[in-house]
């Protein structure tokens, strides 16, 4: 494999437990560097597991993940966003005293460079809500406009892989809509996401490539439009006979 086919993620047999208990049993995948890959699969499947390990806040009983060809498991989660991983958590977790500014300015907190106020303004720009309400309190937001904060401040670290955990959780339909035509505009900005997503319908049609996963493991994976296509996919995750 050459260095241009290294994919910019890679996690290999990876093995997570929660005490004696597998949550994650030996998942391989890989995500390539402009693309967008889903997990997509029921409450428990490991999916939140899996990104919580990638971003470092737990550490694997086995395995290995790689970012740039380089192992990054058990590298402390502050130093895992230095490297260009951002996690956008489920929950969004912004602060909900602070204002909306300062919530964005929260995700440059590692950065050394001088960029952030431009990278601001690209914030603002791709979520003009948050221009608009930058000096109010993050907690008077909507679930919806706050999703739109906790991607605006992962994104404030200026990731080469971006981690967004079910971005569409508890959202309308219109919101949901809208926080998938962001990802879309992310990918084609150049950003590599890697979206966990209980709505396999948008996450797939959304997506370059999926994984699905069913208590720990993968039992399926292919382009989006081949899961789409799937039978066993059309009836477990999209409601179909």
């Amino acid at each position: 494999m050459t260095a241009s086919d290294t994919p910019l993620l890679e996690v290999r047999d990876l093995v997570v437990a929660y005490g004696k208990i597998r949550a994650v049993k030996g998942i391989s995948f890989a995500v390539r560097q402009g693309s967008v890959v889903c997990l997509i699969g029921t409450n428990g499947a490991g999916k939140t597991t899996t990104l919580r390990t990638i971003s470092g806040l737990l550490s694997p009983a086995r395995g290995s993940v790689s970012f740039e060809g380089s192992r990054i498991d058990g590298t402390p989660a502050h130093k895992i966003v230095t490297l260009g991983v951002a996690q956008s958590p489920e929950g969004r977790h912004i602060f909900p005293r602070m204002t909306v500014k300062e919530n964005l300015l929260l995700g440059a907190y590692a950065r050394k460079d001088h960029g952030i106020a431009e990278d601001l303004e690209a914030a603002y720009e791709l979520f003009p809500i948050l221009r608009e309400r930058a000096d109010q309190p993050a907690g008077t937001f909507s679930g919806g406009e706050q999703q739109m904060l906790a991607m605006g401040r992962a994104m404030m670290s200026k990731p080469r892989l971006l981690l967004l955990d079910e971005p569409s959780m508890g959202l309308s339909p219109l919101m949901m809509q809208k926080i998938m035509a962001t990802i879309r505009t992310l990918r084609e900005q150049g950003t590599t996401i890697l979206l966990v997503e209980q709505n396999a319908q948008a996450a797939l049609t959304l997506a370059d490539y999926g994984y699905v996963l069913e208590v720990g493991k993968i039992v399926a994976s292919g382009t989006g439009k081949e899961l789409l296509a799937s039978d066993q996919v059309r009836k477990a995750y999209l409601g179909e006979d």
